[in-house]
């Protein structure tokens, strides 16, 4: 009978041990989907901001090509202008020249929209930092997520196997976690992952 109490004895430990573990595994899977949520965001956030600047560059080019095929016109229209016979066709010609300049003034800097070449620029440099910053946080949370599914492999060989130092090293991954989950949010560019 004793044999049989001790049985039960070593039973209940057994299931208070996994109880235990099963909790372990609980808060590393809470971690782990928090992890995963923040990846996502930021991965979304690093492809928006990827095309954003990709946008913004295009928009950039087509002003740079659209500035110098006016500024072109605007050169060959001052060479034609000594040309030019009577006081009439100059002064059309030299309104022409001036308008062209204004244009290609114009596609170099416009405050006021924004989309002058210069503002272009300075906006697609922007969305560069943003998704640099996004793609930073990105690489943290995944190193995050992998420390938390290992730690729950491990954390779940522990009730197979009864070896609890597989927990503990559970705990230090889950730790390690929650320390990249951690720099992913607050300081992401502190440690410098090349991924």
């Amino acid at each position: 009978m004793s044999e049989a109490m001790e049985q039960a004895d070593k039973a209940k430990e057994a299931a208070g041990e996994n109880r235990k573990i099963a909790l372990l595994i609980a808060v590393i899977a809470l971690f782990l989907a928090l992890s995963e949520t923040l990846g996502k965001g930021a991965q979304t956030e690093s492809i928006s901001k990827n095309v954003e600047s990709s946008n913004l560059w295009a928009f950039f080019q087509a002003k740079s090509i659209r500035r110098t095929v006016v500024q072109t016109a605007a050169d060959q229209a001052k060479s034609n202008l000594g040309t030019a016979t009577d006081d009439a066709t100059k002064a059309a010609l030299q309104k022409q020249i001036d308008e062209w300049q204004k244009t290609a003034a114009r596609y170099r800097s416009e405050p006021e929209t924004g989309e002058g070449q210069e503002q272009l620029s300075e906006r697609a440099k922007h969305a560069e930092e943003e998704r640099d910053l996004a793609q930073a946080k990105y690489h943290h949370f995944e190193l995050a997520s992998a420390a938390f599914q290992i730690g729950i492999v491990l954390a779940s060989a522990t009730i197979i196997t009864g070896m609890v130092a597989l927990a503990w090293i559970a705990g230090l991954l889950a730790l390690t976690g929650i320390a990249f989950t951690a720099i992913g949010l607050f300081a992401p560019h502190l440690v410098h992952l090349a991924l």
